[in-house]
């Protein structure tokens, strides 16, 4: 029902709509969608049109047709307790990207807490190297006998690569370690390869600091100055796990040079905040959107911003045992030294926090803000968790498992993928392996599950027709032509029983 004091959802149902252009394949008419455009709507109602596969879009809902989509587009949230430990893991593209760009070929590699490895120590830093190297006499070391070179090439290739073992990219030391010979030259391959005497050199002498190190360890009389390594390997310790609040709330120096702050901005003409922020808002977004997307100026004027990001349906609702905040839709405006820099769009619903969108300076891409706001929209749902202890997920829309750019989505973990049948959540381990081999899977592994939420009796749908609120068995006896009753049987199998008998469908 509606929340007290509040209305009823009023939407306008459009049913299925033919192929149009899908913005993640780039096929003409490779989205096919189900939609809808909400006069009104409660949060509980959209709570539970999320919960069975809708999302909106400023004020219009879609539904997308998996069965027959040509991109395999599922919805996806993460789930978590207060207490969890998220792993923070390096991720290719930005997130809340809801114009996927072109599909290309890549690998994606799963990672789960489990799999995240702890950050080992480099044996030496780089300024010691540097450092080294500088007081290398190349005199000196040009004189040294070739033989020794050769014999060390070996040993040294092997601490080469241990050097950064997190690198993808080899070390200037091993780049050249294996050279091809020059043709016509008879080379030997029964001999070690020559290499460059300047790696052999810098090589050599980070050999000689490692062994006058490990002289010093085992002689505490012998004076040598103390280097990197020392130091490092004395106080170093296991990682210990940190929680997502340790990263996003550290604090800083008093005399920072920057200064942060995250704005929580109710979408409402009537917040002061809302109204005066709104032109940069609004400028922000048109930068975003030409630069990134290659929108021309009237595709992103202030009226496309306001009618996709501004104009919601939702009901504002501030229920005692609720979030300070309330429900409803805002904007969180990150502000930086007195700017906007970027903007994250989201819903706050009974169950969740739910990303709309982000857009953000693209001078400022080098932040890594689409990684950044998706964790403090984390941190703030472990926040609203708090005061609301059904407020339990984080919701980022639809998981693309064929579009490279959307799948960032599954490497925040726990997290899990809505059966597109029985209207579960399942975590996304057990649904990859399928995905691998299908755009469209059924995720429940249940076979006897059936959607529960489904309507049995079609005469209970709630209508509003002539400003009056009617059964849908009362309007099909004063309706005046040919018959909608497969129109509305397909919206009341889409929005399920609940939102069907509480949502007034509007008929003319």
């Amino acid at each position: 029902m509606a929340a007290a004091g509040g209305s009823p959802s009023i939407v306008e149902y459009f049913g299925g709509e033919g192929g149009y252009r899908c913005g993640y394949c780039k096929t003409a008419t490779g989205n096919l969608s189900c939609g809808m455009w909400a006069h009104s709507m409660t949060v509980q109602d959209y709570q539970d049109l999320i919960d069975r596969g809708w999302r909106r879009s400023g004020k219009y809902f879609i539904w997308v047709l998996l069965k027959i989509n040509y991109c395999n587009v599922w919805v996806w949230h993460l789930s978590f307790d207060l207490h969890c430990q998220l792993p923070l893991v390096s991720f290719s593209e930005e997130p809340m990207d809801s114009h996927g760009g072109d599909a290309v070929a890549s690998d994606f590699v799963l990672r789960s807490t489990s799999d995240v490895s702890q950050p080992e120590l480099t044996p030496l830093h780089v300024e010691s190297e540097e450092k080294v190297e500088t007081e290398v006499q190349e005199k000196e070391e040009m004189d040294n006998d070739v033989t020794e070179e050769k014999a060390e090439s070996g040993s040294l290739q092997t601490h080469a690569k241990e050097e950064k073992p997190e690198s993808s990219e080899p070390s200037n030391s091993t780049k050249n370690v294996h050279a091809t010979p020059k043709p016509g030259k008879g080379a030997d391959l029964s001999k070690p390869l020559c290499r460059k005497a300047k790696d052999i050199r810098r090589e050599r002498k980070l050999q000689k600091l490692l062994q006058n190190q490990t002289r010093m360890v085992e002689d505490p009389l012998l004076q040598v100055e103390p280097q990197v390594l020392l130091s490092e390997t004395s106080k170093s310790k296991p990682n210990q796990a940190k929680c997502i609040e340790d990263f996003i709330f550290s604090s800083l120096p008093e005399d920072a040079i920057h200064q942060l702050e995250v704005r929580l901005v109710p979408v409402s003409s009537e917040d002061p905040q809302f109204i005066s922020s709104f032109s940069q808002s609004a400028a922000l977004f048109a930068k975003y959107q030409m630069a990134i997307h290659q929108d021309t100026p009237s595709d992103c004027d202030e009226h496309q911003f306001t009618r996709f990001l501004c104009d919601s349906p939702l009901e504002a609702e501030n229920p005692t045992n609720g979030p300070d905040c309330g429900y409803g839709s805002f904007h969180q405006q990150y502000w930086l030294d007195g700017k906007i820099i970027a903007v994250g769009v989201i819903d706050i619903l009974p169950y969740c926090v739910s990303s709309v969108y982000l857009y953000y300076d693209p001078d400022y891409s080098f932040l890594s803000l689409g990684v950044y706001s998706a964790l403090r929209e984390i941190a703030f749902t472990r926040q609203l968790h708090e005061k609301a202890p059904d407020l339990s997920y984080y919701y980022m829309g639809f998981y693309i498992h064929s579009c490279p750019k959307m799948r960032y989505k599954g490497q925040y973990r726990p997290s899990d993928l809505l059966c597109p049948e029985t209207y579960v959540w399942v975590p996304i381990e057990r649904c990859l392996p399928s995905l691998e081999h299908s755009k469209y899977c059924r995720f429940n592994q249940d076979s006897n599950a059936v959607d529960d939420g489904c309507i049995k009796e079609l005469d209970r749908v709630k209508v509003l027709h002539k400003r009056t609120i009617m059964p849908y068995s009362v309007y099909k006896k004063r309706r005046k032509g040919p018959s909608d009753e497969a129109s509305v049987q397909q919206y009341a199998s889409l929005v399920g029983k609940m939102c069907s008998e509480r949502m007034l469908l509007f008929r003319s």
